[in-house]
């Protein structure tokens, strides 16, 4: 069992990722914190019984964040994987915490569908970890450090091809708006509309709005330099 501390400092939160992991096989909840501090307290703990596999980790907090309890943590050679929750968007606080090793960066809110994927790619790398001894090949080195060779988990009812070739075109000539993206590839702008969510849901894009000089604004789509975590 994968023992998880939880923190945030909203109680409904903490209800909530509690509730959404006991729906999950492999995961116990093992403490819950409602500050930084007190998370920092509980993580560095080494008289009491916790010795915490991995924190669910909010970013804002009242008496500190989530970066100063990284940092404290990394500081003092902690091993605890974390996953970021929370609502912060600003890119450089993401790519703070990514250099800190976290291992998802879930923003709020987000469907159950969503938790349950992540943690499911969270327990396969806890297993590759564990299966792999001696020399390892690159593929378990990737797999190791949390990083991806580009691949994106295909979803039910989405075709792979379709979302290599909707990948492909964003990585190449990106940003692109839905429309944009349907007109270049020949596709309905419904259905890429469909894979560039799965894009930004998946991590390895991101979505914002573009002003032009009249009428509505438009969505557009970005590939990131790399998803939240690597």
């Amino acid at each position: 069992m994968i023992r998880t501390l939880l923190v945030d400092d909203d109680a409904l939160t903490l209800e909530l990722h509690r509730d959404y992991l006991a729906r999950l096989d492999g995961f116990t909840v093992a403490g819950e914190c409602t500050g930084a501090r007190a998370a920092l307290t509980a993580l560095l703990d080494r008289t009491g019984p916790a010795a915490f596999d991995l924190v669910l980790l909010d970013v804002t907090m009242p008496d500190g964040s989530g970066l100063d309890v990284l940092r404290a943590l990394r500081a003092r050679s902690a091993t605890v994987d974390a996953i970021a929750v929370t609502a912060v968007r600003d890119a450089d606080t993401v790519r703070q915490m990514a250099a800190l090793g976290v291992f998802h960066y879930l923003v709020k809110p987000f469907t159950f569908a969503v938790f349950q994927e992540r943690m499911a790619q969270y327990l396969a790398h806890r297993a590759q970890a564990a299966a792999t001894t001696g020399q390892a090949t690159q593929a378990e080195i990737d797999a190791l450090l949390g990083r991806s060779t580009g691949a994106v988990p295909v979803p039910k009812g989405l075709s792979a091809p379709s979302l290599e070739r909707v990948s492909s075109e964003l990585r190449a000539h990106g940003p692109l708006s839905a429309r944009e993206a349907a007109e270049r590839l020949g596709l309905s702008r419904v259905a890429v509309r469909r894979y560039l969510e799965h894009l930004v849901e998946t991590g390895v894009a991101a979505r914002a709005a573009r002003y032009g000089s009249r009428g509505r604004p438009e969505t557009e789509y970005a590939w990131r330099s790399g998803p939240p975590g690597a």
